[in-house]
């Protein structure tokens, strides 16, 4: 326990180091929530991918491989996919037409006040869920690596490091924490890798073989034996072809529209580095998710499922068994560092949106009242939102998080990207199309949740005990073509504003060649 609790205390000295380096740096609004525009393409890159590739990936995925096998590698499948869709997308048009959050592009060309409005809400609900998921998360780990330390503590330091990054360092010391995080991450992860085939001599097929026939022995004292190549053991029918169809779109379209991950295309000076950080991003996150496959594969043949009491600690097992302790308290702090590194990120994508959306511009119509009230108020923001998350995350223990990410992206596909992409891409498009796609994709996936196995159910579990309404977990599938019919029917119904096909035009010019960005991104 003592090399775990030092690994931890050593990643935290190191991310504040990074935080008073960078409060030194983030004067000024373009500092604070761009970190200047001065952040590179590789840097970039990796402060994405730390971003993203979060406890869910390294723990949950791991977790889900070693214990349903194909199922589980399928589940990862749509996290690397979606960064195709961010790249051809949305990556150079947002950098070319905003400048801090996703409700810059809408307002370009549409009326600012209403856009702004659902725009910093849905921004809010997003990160709010998804954060909330994050530190439950945090929490667990660290009860059960730190017996010596309650949830409560584990939740409230958590939340309290992440205000100080987000409140002192802004997005500069943010982008560092996730760019240490990744370095990390990977280092660890190709290391366990490299042990997994070291257990098999490199033979790849002695590797595949035993993942054919993984044995174990149950509680019940009853040997099994599986084939974890074999699908079907998570998506089984009648709804597992689904379910998983449903899973994946939500992932390829949710995380174009995640609001964290967006905000990090106005760090970097122009567009062509804004696509050179999503191809390293792209390169990073397909490496750690291929050696996810060794982590889960290599849990499931070398400890066996009946040896991981916990699903979620699989890889930090794993690596105590081929490493010993020294590697497994390296693992743990990993963990950390990825929990850490992702709240931070949802913490000031929040921030900033309700500071620059909300208050500025649909509060104030555009004028801050005085100079630097903006950054003030994103602080304000950041310390309200992470004692809101720490008080939920305490109050919300017990429950199955799951759903809360599966909430996240189910959102961000079904009210963000149908709007960043019709603004985009179609002249018509007006902004009553843009608050009723909003509208529609936030309700509509919020409600269709409430009403799933995610929520409803006959089990000890169940939030609300009923048989579930809406028979998959994730709504996806039905949540993205809402928001999009709500995007289309309220500009057909709606009356096109003065001037704005004009503004396309020059959208469409600006999006595409960058000209103006840089005036207006100052």
């Amino acid at each position: 326990m003592s090399s775990t609790l030092a690994m931890f205390l050593g990643f935290v000295a190191i991310t504040l180091a990074v935080t008073w380096w960078s409060a030194r740096r983030s004067s000024g609004a373009s500092a604070y929530f761009a970190a200047g525009r001065r952040i590179t393409g590789w840097q970039n890159g990796l402060a994405i991918a730390g971003d993203y590739m979060s406890a869910a990936s390294f723990l949950g995925i791991a977790g889900m491989i070693a214990f349903h096998g194909f199922d589980g590698f399928m589940y990862s499948v749509g996290w690397l996919v979606a960064y195709l869709t961010v790249l051809l997308i949305v990556a150079e048009p947002l950098r070319n037409s905003g400048k801090y959050t996703m409700a810059d592009v809408l307002a370009y060309r549409l009326s600012p006040r209403p856009v702004r409005a659902m725009a910093a809400l849905s921004t809010l609900t997003v990160s709010t869920f998804y954060m909330i998921a994050q530190m439950v998360g945090a929490g667990s780990l660290v009860k059960l690596l730190l017996p010596g330390v309650s949830y409560e503590i584990a939740v409230a330091a958590v939340g309290a490091l992440m205000i100080v990054y987000v409140v002192f360092g802004g997005m500069l010391a943010t982008t560092w924490v996730q760019i240490i995080k990744a370095v990390l991450l990977m280092s660890g992860t190709l290391f366990l890798s490299v042990l997994v085939l070291a257990h098999f001599d490199y033979s790849f097929a002695d590797f595949f073989a035993a993942i054919g026939a993984v044995s174990w022995t149950g509680a019940d004292g009853v040997t099994v034996t599986k084939d974890f190549l074999q699908p079907g053991s998570m998506y089984a029918p009648p709804w597992g072809a689904i379910e998983l169809l449903s899973l994946g779109l939500a992932l390829i379209f949710g995380t174009a529209g995640l609001p964290h991950i967006l905000v990090r295309f106005y760090t970097v000076p122009d567009a062509p580095t804004a696509r050179t950080s999503v191809v390293w991003a792209m390169a990073l996150i397909g490496l750690f998710y291929i050696m996810t496959t060794f982590l889960g594969f290599g849990a499931a043949t070398i400890l066996t499922p009946a040896n991981i009491a916990v699903e979620n600690m699989s890889a930090p097992l794993l690596a105590k068994a081929l490493g010993g302790e020294l590697f497994f308290a390296f693992i743990s702090a990993v963990a950390f560092a990825t929990i850490l590194a992702v709240v931070a990120g949802l913490t000031i994508s929040a921030s900033t949106s309700f500071a620059h959306d909300f208050y500025t511009n649909v509060l104030h119509h555009g004028r801050e009242r005085r100079e630097g009230e903006e950054v003030r108020v994103a602080r304000i923001t950041a310390l309200v939102v992470g004692a809101l998350a720490i008080a939920l995350a305490i109050r919300l223990q017990s429950i199955n998080v799951a759903f809360l990410v599966g909430l996240a992206f189910a959102v961000a596909a079904s009210a963000n990207l149908p709007v960043i992409v019709l603004s985009l891409f179609w002249r018509r498009f007006n902004t009553g199309g843009a608050v009723c796609g909003l509208a529609f994709g936030l309700a509509g996936s919020i409600v269709l949740i409430a009403l799933s196995p995610s929520v409803m159910g006959t089990g000890p579990g169940a939030l609300i005990h009923h048989e579930p309404l809406f028979p998959l977990k994730n709504p996806g599938i039905l949540s993205i073509p809402l928001g999009f019919l709500g995007a289309v029917l309220g500009t057909l119904f709606t009356r096109a504003q003065p001037g704005a096909e004009a503004a396309f035009a020059e959208l469409s010019v600006r999006a595409n060649t960058g000209i103006g960005a840089e005036r207006a991104s100052a």
